[in-house]
């Protein structure tokens, strides 16, 4: 795996499925156009631009234009960066046609595509960031998955933090872990009495 300091944004959650097999990263999903419908993911996207720096990663057809050309407008600081796959003509395995405009998603296409991708937008030139000691175990431990009363905790974490509030105990973990650490997550939850 290649350890990689932006978090990864990409369109859906088979594309997050394969680049997780590729990238040590955080990866998050626009879940397609439903970003444009998203202003707390959109303001965590520019958080992320800002603290660990955002890899976007759409598909090479129409729609995927569209996504990356709304995020440039919507992310105005921090560090972005824009991978780019070549047009490919084919059509993804788990599909029983392709797609419109006959061309690979980023599900589809090859490792070494992707990988030059990513190395040509200049998101592997950064050293990988030491990420937060966040575990699922210090979730549950500090009542945030698992037990009684552990969504309405993540719920008044996500307010506080401003993220999103449906984001489930697996994406907050990833999130926590770029914008703090352990310490940082016991003093929040002391502040708001959580703990």
């Amino acid at each position: 795996m290649i350890p990689l300091q932006p978090v990864i944004l990409v369109e859906g959650k088979y594309d997050k499925i394969k680049l997780s097999q590729i990238f040590d990263a955080t990866i998050l999903t626009t879940d397609g156009f439903g970003i444009f419908k998203q202003k707390e993911k959109t303001a965590l996207l520019r958080r992320l631009a800002e603290t660990c720096g955002l890899l976007v990663f759409t598909d090479a057809d129409g729609a995927g234009l569209v996504i990356r050309n709304y995020l440039k407008g919507a992310i105005s600081s921090g560090t972005v960066y824009h991978a780019y796959l070549p047009p490919v003509q084919g059509k993804e395995r788990r599909k029983s046609r392709p797609s419109g405009e006959g061309l690979l998603g980023v599900e589809g296409v090859s490792d070494e595509l992707i990988v030059k991708a990513v190395r040509d937008s200049g998101a592997m030139d950064i050293a990988p960031r030491i990420r937060g000691d966040l575990t699922k175990g210090d979730l549950f431990e500090l009542g945030l998955s698992g037990t009684d009363g552990s969504a309405l905790r993540r719920k008044a974490v996500m307010r506080e933090l401003a993220l999103p509030e449906n984001l489930s105990a697996n994406a907050l973990l990833d999130v926590l872990n770029c914008v703090t650490d352990r310490d940082g997550l016991r003093r929040l939850l002391e502040r708001l009495e959580l703990e």
